[in-house]
């Protein structure tokens, strides 16, 4: 498989690390940092990457009004977008859905559900991860 690009919006240092060691131990897996919402809507117009997981509460623009600008653009409405985050307040997650996420992951997560998770969003069109 060729490289996938993952694109991780989140301002927490700590929390992109352990998103990022355990993506890329999958192997084939790059993963980018965004740290505010803002930065996130440019990177992915420059990378195209193929999966966004995006955190909540980020400082600015949150993760959902992030996510509803993704979809609403023809060009990178496609790509899915994953909610990653430690909100896990009572309808939090339907709201990540209404706001044109896929998925909703909350933290902790337990990690070989996370990585299995990653990986059927990132199959390509032969069924390889």
């Amino acid at each position: 498989m060729g490289d996938k690009l993952v694109l991780y919006v989140e301002d927490d240092p700590h929390n992109f690390l352990l998103v990022k060691r355990a993506l890329e131990a999958m192997g084939g897996v790059q993963v980018q940092q965004a740290l505010d919402g803002e930065q996130g809507l440019q990177l992915i117009g420059q990378l195209h990457p193929d999966l966004v997981l995006v955190d909540i509460q980020l400082p600015g623009m949150d993760g959902l009004e992030l996510t509803r600008r993704l979809k609403a653009d023809e060009q990178v409405r496609n790509v899915p977008v994953v909610a990653l985050t430690a909100n896990v307040m009572r309808g939090e997650r339907q709201r990540a859905l209404q706001a044109g996420c896929a998925d909703f992951v909350a933290k902790p997560f337990n990690l070989g559900e996370f990585r299995k998770l990653v990986a059927a969003y990132l199959e390509d069109e032969n069924g390889d991860c």
